[in-house]
């Protein structure tokens, strides 16, 4: 296009819209009724634009809503349980003989020194060891989920899988009562897992919330671990679901270390009847 056609052309497209802005503003100062028309016409767009515009930011925020909601139960629910216990303790105390509670999980904070997130084995180095209580099989955990199960200790440190692993599962189940089924890292995301061996005649949505099992002598039941995405059938049978996990591996700077002080003596009863 010539330099003349151009300039021409926005000259052209200039006058258009100054006439189409002086019609709207004779429409609108030359009637009662027309102003009306006008304004509710006007009031009706902005009101299309800012529904629009909340509806999508309501539903950028479901996750972070979510989020924080399985944390805050998860904090309540631990809350709870060392209620529960002290109450247990004060009866079992006032009673000579009494059995003390098997399975009672010890929660250790700790802080991550290390953690490997780029690799298909990927870990992590806590900065407490044996000194501090920590032992092999402990599972490791966050507000946000269960991160990681600990290999092996020194003195003062310990070094755990991280769940970011091929070849490790933690049992989940779907909301506070439904189905149970491995969940395991996808392989390439740093906040996707996959929920396995669903029945396919389970009742599920997207958005769900997901906790562990408590089928386990590694973590305790109810943490939250994230939400279900799309699903798909597994050989006609089962169904496989993604999960959007609530942690993300790549911030993970605090921990929480859970013992299972009955867990040797389940493994032992396990092994006598195999």
């Amino acid at each position: 296009m010539r330099r003349g056609n151009f300039i021409g052309t926005l000259i052209n497209a200039a006058i258009f819209i100054l006439l189409e802005i002086a019609a709207l503003s004779m429409l609108n100062h030359n009637s009662q009724l027309q102003r009306v028309w006008f304004s509710r016409g006007t009031h009706a767009f902005m009101g299309a634009v800012w529904g629009g515009t909340q509806s999508i930011k309501d539903y950028f925020s479901l996750r972070k809503a979510n989020e924080a909601l399985a944390q805050e139960n998860f904090e309540l629910r631990t809350r709870l349980a060392r209620f529960e216990l002290q109450e247990e303790e004060i009866w079992e105390d006032s009673i000579p003989g009494a059995a003390k509670t098997a399975g009672d999980f010890r929660f250790i904070p700790a802080s991550i020194v290390k953690i490997s997130n780029n690799t298909q084995h990927n870990y992590m180095i806590i900065g407490k060891g044996s000194d501090d209580g920590i032992t092999v099989g402990s599972g490791v955990i966050t507000g946000k989920g269960a991160v990681g199960i600990v290999d092996a200790v020194s003195d003062n440190y310990s070094y755990a899988r991280s769940f970011r692993n091929f070849g490790m599962s933690i049992s989940a189940r779907i909301g506070q009562s439904g189905s149970v089924g491995p969940m395991e890292w996808d392989g390439r995301s740093r906040d996707r897992a996959i929920l396995k061996e669903i029945p396919h005649h389970v009742e599920f949505h997207e958005g769900d919330t997901i906790y562990t099992s408590g089928y386990s002598s590694i973590f305790p039941p109810d943490i939250p671990l994230g939400t279900l995405g799309h699903s798909k059938v597994v050989n006609g049978a089962t169904f496989e679901i993604s999960v959007d996990l609530f942690e993300d591996f790549g911030a993970i700077r605090h921990v929480t270390v859970v013992d299972n002080m009955g867990k040797e003596e389940m493994n032992r009863l396990e092994e006598e009847q195999r």
